[in-house]
């Protein structure tokens, strides 16, 4: 450490002090202790899209290979009841990186938009919420981000970034900052052997709109011609722009529906390096290779700095982009083969890892946004995945198939290797985890629902610090589960659930995703409540209490006053002036938003044209 001899401090003091006006609530973390490099971890934190717990071999799969994944668990600790804070991505990402529910940071709606839709969109993460990046960028470590964000991009200006993962704290970004879709694969759905498309998430709803409006004006000019014929509407020489109007409106929709895939390819499947756009449309043939291009890299320049990592996997999200040594690779089809090659890719990350030297002093985290979509579907074929036991999957409210997902820790030499635990976690439980261990104390001016892990991982305690945990569906309370320690018991109560469609199937094959409230969802007076411990696919509701005709359980009706009691309380400490990030208003497309490179929005990366703008 440089000496300032018997100088007075008091400049020093004043740099500091103005260097602390950056962001108060992060700031304040800068006035503790900084534990020397050596005691903290770096972070290595892997996390798969719309992956069902059940398609893993460490979860029970026997018909999958999943080697790599299964040796984390084997050399790790296990979590059984892991839990994303909302069933679809863009609110459960926020969630895992801020430590809070969604629903205090305005990523969920009331208007049955459940994530981003749009890369051109002005919704997404706030600037005011604070980031486990930017808590450990402000103590020293590098933090990177490859692969998906969804999370989004700008709010004024195309190239204002203010939702961009640098702006959260992510020194470098490389990947896309919306999704993978079924809409990213060309309109042949990869028939040639290329990715599997699966069910479409905006073109066939957009192209049904534009067909719909071209048949309305086509339609108003028969009329209007009919009209003229019976004499009922003046000539066409008193009124000739209506005939053209109709004829060209119904003209421009029918030829815009035709290019609706390629629109959608171009305004929300791009790449972007830092805030450059690289790639636009994505080249799906070279985003795996690419993607483990870039995790190298960081790994390598970084391996003698404190690092967080975040590796955030395309896999395995429709369109099932899967390279060729991995097609027909399973018994299960394209999201069979999907999954054995997000294994793979698991297992280049981790070499990488141990050829830089970093493995003993890396902790690594593996997990899935949201569980196994069951709707997604194409031609007959399943192209999501396999959620267990469990009820329900993606987007379905408080099912467990949604919410439950993968939760493995690996450091070794600290946490127990083999240890499996079956207590209630939560993916915000990541925030205050990483934080602690990183040196950077939990901001004081807000809620943190997450709680510290290491605990529970290193085996010091048997318990997780969950006693409840609240299941939401946009705005919605959907659920809401009790860890009852003195009965034993793991209690679920659900206050709605969506209605399968058609009747009595498993998901809601009718829609995209189910819905949060309104025709499509029954309300629960009583709650529904289940046993989860005996019942963890919930397929047996039990009796409500005070209901003689069935018996009464004091168990099962304390855990009904005890969820009360902290729904109420809940319920106390939100907000009710936050914008709705996911509402209608901010969740279209907005020209002046969207990112674009080279020529008409066209661009492939390494090209000259590639970049700004």
């Amino acid at each position: 450490m440089f000496s300032a001899g018997r100088r007075s401090p008091a400049p020093l003091a004043l740099l500091l002090l103005l260097l602390s006006r950056v962001d108060p609530a992060v700031a304040a973390a800068d006035d503790a202790d900084v534990p020397a490099t050596g005691s903290r971890p770096n972070f290595l934190l892997l996390m798969a899209d719309d992956l069902g717990i059940g398609d893993l071999g460490c979860y029970g799969n026997s018909t999958l290979r999943t080697p790599h994944i299964d040796r984390l668990a084997r050399e790790g600790v296990r979590l059984t009841q892991h839990l994303a804070a909302a069933s679809v991505c863009s609110p459960s990402r926020a969630a895992f990186l801020t430590g809070r529910y969604p629903i205090r940071t305005g990523m969920t709606s009331s208007n049955g938009q459940r994530v981003l839709q749009w890369a051109a969109g002005s919704g997404g993460l706030p600037a005011r919420e604070i980031t486990f990046a930017r808590l450990l960028a402000r103590r020293g470590y590098a933090t990177g981000l490859v692969g998906k964000w969804h999370l989004g991009l700008n709010c004024e200006r195309h190239d204002d970034h203010c939702h961009h993962p640098r702006s959260h704290g992510f020194a470098s970004f490389y990947g896309m900052p919306l999704s993978m879709m079924a809409d990213c694969a060309p309109d042949d759905g990869g028939g040639g052997g290329g990715p599997s498309r699966g069910t479409s998430e905006k073109r066939e709803a957009l192209r049904g709109r534009l067909r719909l409006g071209a048949q309305a004006a086509a339609l108003a000019l028969l009329t209007a011609a009919a009209a003229r014929l019976a004499r009922v509407l003046p000539a066409p020489a008193r009124r000739p722009w209506l005939a053209a109007a109709l004829a060209a409106a119904a003209a421009a929709m029918a030829a815009a529906s035709l290019y609706v895939g390629d629109f959608i390819r171009r305004a929300d499947c791009i790449v972007m390096r830092d805030r450059d756009v690289v790639e636009q449309p994505a080249d799906l043939d070279a985003l795996n290779a690419r993607f483990l291009r870039e995790v190298r890299a960081f790994l390598a320049r970084h391996r003698s700095d404190p690092f967080l990592l975040l590796a955030s996997f395309y896999h395995v999200h429709a369109p099932l982009v899967t390279d060729p040594p991995f097609r027909g690779s399973s018994a299960h089809g394209p999201y069979g083969d999907n999954v054995q090659e997000l294994d793979w890719m698991v297992g280049q990350v981790m070499e990488a890892l141990e050829r830089e030297g970093l493995a003993n002093g890396t902790l690594v985290y593996f997990t899935s946004d949201n569980g196994g979509s069951l709707e997604a579907r194409a031609g007959g074929a399943q192209y999501g995945g396999w959620n267990g036991p469990y009820r329900g999957g993606k987007g379905m409210a408080g099912w467990e198939g949604g919410i439950r997902v993968p939760g493995i820790f690996r450091w070794p030499g600290v946490l127990p290797a083999g240890r499996v635990s079956d207590e209630p976690t939560s993916l915000m439980d990541v925030f205050p985890t990483v934080a602690l261990l990183g040196g950077a104390p939990l901001p004081e001016d807000r809620v943190i629902d997450g709680r510290d892990l290491m605990p529970l991982l290193r085996g010091e305690t048997e318990r997780s610090a969950h006693d409840v945990l609240l299941h939401y569906c946009q705005l919605f309370l959907h659920a809401a589960r009790y860890a009852d320690r003195e009965h034993g018991k793991l209690w679920k109560v659900h206050f709605s659930t969506p209605l399968p469609e058609p009747a009595g199937a498993g998901a809601c094959y009718g829609r995209a995703v189910c819905p949060c409230h309104g025709d499509g969802v029954r309300d629960h007076r009583p709650p529904l409540l289940f046993e989860l411990t005996s019942d963890p696919g919930e397929r047996r509701p039990l009796p409500a209490p005070g209901d003689g005709a069935r018996g009464d359980d004091p168990a099962a009706a304390a855990a009904l006053e005890a969820v009360g009691r902290a729904v109420r309380g809940h319920r106390l400490t939100l907000s009710r002036t936050l914008t709705q990030q996911l509402g209608s208003i901010y969740n279209v497309w907005r020209p002046w938003l969207q990112p674009c490179c080279g020529r008409a929005c066209r661009c492939r990366e390494g090209d000259a044209g590639s970049g700004p703008a």
